[in-house]
């Protein structure tokens, strides 16, 4: 274990946090408290395809109820889109580059083990904080962050409980059928062990009057696809729609696609490069949508308990996705890629007693998080943050731009554009670029790289990549 020297506050004990809004319009009300509890909630693969970011097929009534009272960020985006790797980086407030955070098990004592993490920060200034599920890739990668160890369900991480997927995954390394439709369960899925876990935390915490950081790691959406068999029946199969461009963008660059390794791995999905049958896609859509409408349950059960118990209101509860995913977009499903499907999230926070929602439209990134939450509690912020806060967060910076790296692609993104170049390691070429314009073509259907109409455009943002590349 590694040992950090931190500046240490003799009167950090009580402050004030006042909130107030930038306009006449009032999202929330003034408050005095010492140190806000923070539920901090992870949910894995979750694109952002809610009612509440304008989205209609998905049922998730908790998540929009919260985003009713909450800061929505509509154009969040991760930083690299692969578990690992996008997880170290919003835990340590550090972008990845080609020396950290480039795979899906990059671990943060690994890559960066000289930074504090957001729990270590949060831990070393008062606050009890735990992890469970899965907020790290690696369960032990960290450990300093966390007053106590962090825990997980038994069940294995694809967590099939019908006993006939559980044979088939037994003979084929752990892998069964890339969704199951949940019916005489063996066991209960770990979502629901995480959320039965985080409540007796917080009956414990609240016994203790410990202000507390409680991180909360959903596994679902992740693959396969496995919710109770009630989520799947919230949806008419025959309603189900495939994705509207299967197809490779017009001009873009073949670097720019993959054949979803991930995906091939399950018993049920074509292996090589053979195309996923339409049955399949519309059962994997399906599967995503019950997986999204089981965690919104049970985060319902979360929000429920923190009602009753008055935890709820004085709260910060924060929502995230670690990056996109595809559903059979430009015939891509996963993520690993640099297209907005795998880059962009949901982000929403809620500050303590917070009355109103309000919709972020400017670009942020999930490096905002650890600073935003360092000012939501008065507390200093480390110099190592490359990220910027975005408390009181006002509409008023539609100018920022969100950077996103996978492999040797790296994508600018603002309100307008998206742009992206790949770069030979070896030369520091660039061997391969695209851009898209997202007002008239937001679903990234059309590189318009070669039209000289965009040259000045793109040369800006061609830069912006450039000086972000040389902060390393």
């Amino acid at each position: 274990m590694r040992t950090h020297l931190f500046l240490v506050f003799s009167g950090f004990v009580y402050f004030n946090l006042i909130v107030s809004c930038v306009n006449n319009d009032q999202n929330f009300k003034d408050i005095k408290q010492p140190y806000p509890n923070i539920i901090f909630i992870s949910i894995d693969d979750l694109r952002p395809e809610l009612n509440c970011y304008g989205k209609k097929d998905i049922i998730s009534p908790n998540i929009n109820e919260l985003s009713n009272h909450s800061f929505l960020y509509e154009n969040a985006y991760c930083n690299f889109p692969v578990c690992g790797a996008s997880r170290a980086s919003l835990l340590t407030g550090l972008r990845p580059n080609n020396n950290r955070f480039k795979t899906y098990f990059s671990r943060m004592d690994e890559d960066a083990d000289e930074f504090p993490s957001i729990g270590e920060w949060f831990k070393n200034f008062g606050y009890y904080t735990i992890s469970n599920g899965k907020i790290t890739h690696v369960k032990d990668d960290s450990p300093e962050s966390w007053s106590e160890p962090s825990w997980r369900p038994e069940n294995d991480w694809r967590d099939y409980q019908t006993r006939e997927n559980i044979e088939i995954a037994k003979i084929n390394n752990g892998h069964g059928p890339a969704y199951e439709i949940g019916n005489h369960l063996v066991n209960n899925y770990s979502d629901f062990k995480i959320i039965n876990k985080s409540i007796d935390d917080l009956k414990r915490l609240k016994s203790l009057n410990q202000h507390f950081f409680l991180a909360i790691g959903l596994n679902k959406p992740h693959l396969p696809f496995n919710a109770p068999k009630k989520y799947w029946d919230l949806y008419d199969s025959s309603k189900i729609k495939l994705a509207n461009n299967r197809y490779k963008p017009v001009n873009a660059p073949n670097i720019s696609m993959h054949n979803f390794a991930e995906l091939r791995k399950y018993t049920n999905i074509p292996k090589g490069i053979e195309p996923i049958p339409d049955s399949i896609q519309y059962k994997l859509i399906h599967g995503y949508y019950a997986c999204v409408s089981y965690i919104d349950s049970e985060l319902g059960r979360l929000f429920d308990f923190m009602k009753v118990n008055k935890m709820y209101d004085n709260s910060i509860i924060i929502i995230w996705g670690d990056h996109g995913w595809q559903l059979g977009e430009h015939n891509l499903w996963a993520k690993h890629s640099n297209f907005q499907t795998s880059l962009k999230v949901p982000l929403i926070i809620k500050y303590p007693n917070q009355i109103k929602g309000k919709k972020i439209i400017q670009p942020v990134e999930l490096l905002d998080i650890y600073p935003t939450l360092c000012d939501l509690t008065s507390l200093p912020k480390p110099n190592h943050l490359q990220g910027k806060s975005l408390y009181n967060s006002n509409n008023t910076n539609k100018n920022n731009l969100s950077f996103s790296k996978y492999q040797k692609g790296e994508t600018v993104s603002n309100l307008n554009y998206s742009y992206t170049e790949w770069i030979n390691p070896k030369t520091k070429n660039i061997t391969d670029t695209m851009m898209f314009d997202l007002n008239n073509d937001p679903n990234e259907n059309i590189n318009i790289i070669s039209k000289k109409n965009h040259y000045e455009i793109k040369n800006q943002l061609s830069q912006k990549l450039d000086s972000v590349r040389s902060l390393n």
